[in-house]
């Protein structure tokens, strides 16, 4: 069954119930109204009648009202309290006579008198001065009011039938105003799964339904970019293997064939050696950044003093740093703490410091803040800078700048700390070259 049949049957399901309650309750509550209403008008009636008796005879007695009465279109009895009698009746002396004895006429309390298999309401006045005791009691039958009630309800269930079907077309209009979108929605994650990114359509929706449009859209995106960087990666990985191992077979089929002299042999082995060290260094780092990726328990986090992570740093970049001759400044605001796996940030950083060293003219400034909640890391140097188009792309696999090795050390660099619970960013520092930030929360 379809969403939306499924919903226009809920609703027509809950305005059925809800119809039915509230006919239920009317049914019930214009019965006492209507019988409360006509009680009014009856009490109206007789003190009518008493009024016109007064004024036409004075003080009325039992005569006058008798021959008053018997012009009056009424169904009423002339009862006297003191007496427990009926003087007068518009009714036949049996069918009175049968009133008195299915009613309690002393009973003041009771509305609805009984005869036979018939309901009758009344409504009792009591004749001036009230020390005669006489009392006024009219008559109307409920078959009489029940008759009005069932029109009334017969009219009600017309406007709630108009009114059923106006709600339901109105449902079916909104429920496929939302359902659509989810249709089209549908659709454009076929495209997805058929990997058709480039023909993937917006769709109009409103609410919720359009942050999961907005949501589906950007997954979609970063599939792509995600399914690119795969191809990029293995197309830059073959390349970066490809290289090595033409130039080691060029050479072991020149020493095999005996076209190289002795010195060129040497130099030969010389540069196999050097390529298979390049060789097993790009494997290594592809085998760690796919334990990164894929294998969260080669992390062990432990609490962490960042002040002997960063001498840590030092002591490993000052051969390079002295080698080049350039400056590395560092500097650490207080005693910052860090829960995360040391090995692995030390790695890291290394890379980061590492990459900064190797592309700057004559300074590389590594600081560690702690602002608010948050622990900052920066690395900054005084070099070129990265490239504006390479930007968004430097924390890729085999995605190097210009002097880069084997550009996987910032993709390992990422890896590490956003499993740490960090985000790192490139910008351009003030120093003139590259700047990367390092944020932990908490």
């Amino acid at each position: 069954m379809k969403l939306q049949s499924q919903l226009n049957a809920a609703f027509t399901a809950l305005l059925l119930v809800v119809m039915t309650v509230t006919g239920y309750f009317i049914y019930s509550l214009i019965l006492d109204m209507l019988i409360q209403d006509e009680q009014r008008q009856l009490k109206q009636k007789g003190d009518l009648l008493i009024e016109v008796l007064n004024e036409q005879y004075g003080r009325p007695d039992i005569q006058n009202l008798n021959s008053f009465l018997q012009d009056q279109d009424l169904q009423l009895f002339l009862y006297d309290r003191n007496q427990n009698a009926v003087f007068y009746s518009t009714l036949s002396n049996s069918v009175a006579t049968e009133f008195f004895k299915s009613n309690d006429f002393a009973d003041t309390s009771k509305s609805l008198w009984e005869y036979k298999n018939d309901k009758y309401v009344t409504s009792r006045i009591l004749l001036v001065p009230e020390s005669t005791g006489l009392e006024l009691i009219l008559l109307t039958p409920l078959s009489d009011i029940e008759v009005v009630q069932q029109n009334f309800i017969f009219r009600l269930l017309i406007v709630f039938l108009i009114g059923g079907v106006a709600a339901t077309i109105i449902s079916y209009f909104f429920t496929r105003k939302l359902v659509t979108p989810l249709s089209q929605l549908k659709r454009q994650l076929k495209k997805i799964e058929k990997r058709q990114f480039d023909s993937m359509d917006r769709i109009n929706a409103t609410g919720e339904i359009k942050e999961v449009e907005q949501s589906v859209y950007e997954m979609a995106n970063e599939l792509q970019r995600y399914i690119n960087s795969q191809q990029t990666f293995f197309q830059n990985a073959s390349h970066e293997l490809k290289t090595p191992l033409m130039t080691i077979q060029g050479y072991a089929e020149g020493i095999r064939d005996k076209i190289f002299d002795e010195k060129e042999e040497a130099k030969g082995l010389e540069v196999m050696v050097s390529e298979v060290n390049r060789l097993k260094k790009i494997i290594n780092e592809m085998i760690l950044l796919a334990k990164l990726d894929s294998e969260p328990d080669v992390y062990n986090p432990e609490k962490l003093q960042l002040s002997q992570i960063m001498e840590q740093v030092v002591d490993r970049a000052l051969p390079l740093v002295s080698e080049k001759g350039i400056e590395l400044e560092h500097a650490i605001d207080g005693s910052p703490e860090l829960y995360a796996d040391g090995e692995k940030l030390l790695r890291a950083l290394v890379n980061l410091a590492f990459n900064g060293i190797r592309h700057s003219k004559s300074l590389v400034r590594l600081t560690i803040t702690k602002q608010n909640k948050k622990v900052v890391i920066m690395i900054e140097d005084d070099g070129d800078g990265v490239p504006e188009e390479l930007i968004p792309h430097i924390f890729h696999r085999f995605v190097k700048g210009k002097g880069g090795e084997t550009g996987l050390g910032l993709a390992i660099a990422r890896a590490i700390i956003e499993q740490s619970g960090g985000k790192i960013t490139v910008a351009r520092s003030e120093l003139g070259g590259a700047k990367f930030k390092i944020v932990f929360t908490g």
